[in-house]
């Protein structure tokens, strides 16, 4: 039978609607999260920018509520950054990509097999047992144990730790208090293929249809491990138009081309627009070196104009300054002005 063929247009129509861009959805604030895939959220005020896009009616408080009780959650998941993640997803994340993280940290800071990792996380864990501990106290801790020097926090790959609020939160920005998950979530049991698979499934689910290496470059999960976990799933192929074959999952939704797409504002490092969502088209190949730069390592702020990045944004003395890559007509410009004031409204 031969695959569907998916233009670069349905694929992006796809990505918005999975990500809450294509309209805002009222939905409890871990339901919202998994839809998304987690979000990353290396600067505190990223995942509230980014729920304000997606969910109906959000305010701040509404983050900061869901983080208090525990029904999201805050820690280094994906690619060793700072992800939000509902509650019942940590475990499953936390168990997919432990063992490649470890396996990652010791080739890149050439760490001998024979260092004994385990010996130092017992050590790690009974200091943190029970408390809260700042990011100084156990950096002093690290230090005072002799932590490989290396990479200090590269324990935590065997030690999952989450951010405490408030820390973290738009009130208080700075992730630098920090707990034991198995104390704060609750019991981290998930085998590493579950993992793997959950990991899967939630790519897809958020940002598919996707080749297989798109998932593990999200993921920071190794091809060979991910191979034979999807080849267990039940999954919808397709190609792309160059001829690439993209998986998905069944009866994920799959709007028309043409689905009208309306003006959004993005925060800085959204998942979107980093290379393994490139198949979407949402970020011009020609901004790309305009939002990541050397010399910008927080990337930029963006908003969308259908469906694709047409300028940035930043909120300046109580207004949202828009400065658009290309020519925007009259009447999106009206559309952004108005997005752009109640942006600024939700940062009062």
């Amino acid at each position: 039978m031969t695959e569907r063929v998916l233009t670069q247009r349905e694929l992006n129509r796809a990505l918005l609607a999975r990500q809450l861009l294509l309209e805002r959805k009222r939905l409890p604030i871990a339901r919202a999260v998994e839809r998304l895939g987690g979000i990353q959220n290396q600067y505190a005020p990223n995942a509230y920018i980014r729920l304000w896009s997606s969910i109906d009616g959000f305010t701040r408080d509404d983050l900061s509520r869901a983080l208090r009780r525990r029904t999201v959650i805050q820690g280094t998941l994906m690619r060793e950054t700072i992800h939000i993640v509902s509650r019942s997803d940590y475990p499953l994340f936390a168990a997919g990509i432990r063992r490649s993280g470890q396996e990652w940290w010791r080739r890149v800071n050439k760490v001998p097999q024979q260092l004994d990792m385990e010996a130092f996380a017992r050590r790690a864990r009974q200091f943190l047992r029970g408390t809260t501990r700042t990011r100084a106290e156990i950096e002093e801790f690290l230090r005072d144990n002799d932590f490989p020097r290396a990479s200090l926090w590269g324990f935590a790959h065997w030690i999952d730790l989450v951010r405490v609020p408030p820390a973290g939160t738009w009130e208080q920005r700075r992730a630098h208090t920090f707990a034991l998950a198995e104390e704060w979530v609750g019991p981290l049991d998930a085998t590493e293929e579950e993992g793997i698979e959950h990991l899967a499934r939630r790519y897809l689910g958020a940002f598919g249809p996707a080749p297989q290496s798109d998932i593990a470059q999200w993921c920071k999960v190794p091809a060979t491990k991910l191979k034979p976990v999807l080849g267990r799933l039940e999954l919808r192929r397709f190609r792309n138009e160059e001829g690439k074959e993209l998986v998905d999952l069944p009866r994920a939704p799959l709007p028309d081309a043409e689905t009208p797409a309306p003006v959004r504002f993005l925060p800085t490092w959204d998942a979107t627009l980093l290379v393994h969502a490139r198949r979407t088209g949402i970020l011009p190949d020609e901004y790309r070196k305009i939002i990541f730069h050397v010399r910008r390592p927080q990337s930029m702020t963006t908003f969308l104009v259908d469906g694709r990045v047409a300028g940035s944004w930043a909120f300046e003395n109580g207004r949202v300054v828009l400065e658009p890559f290309e020519r925007i007509s009259r009447g999106v410009r009206g559309e952004l002005e108005q997005e752009a004031e109640r942006l600024a409204a939700f940062h009062a």
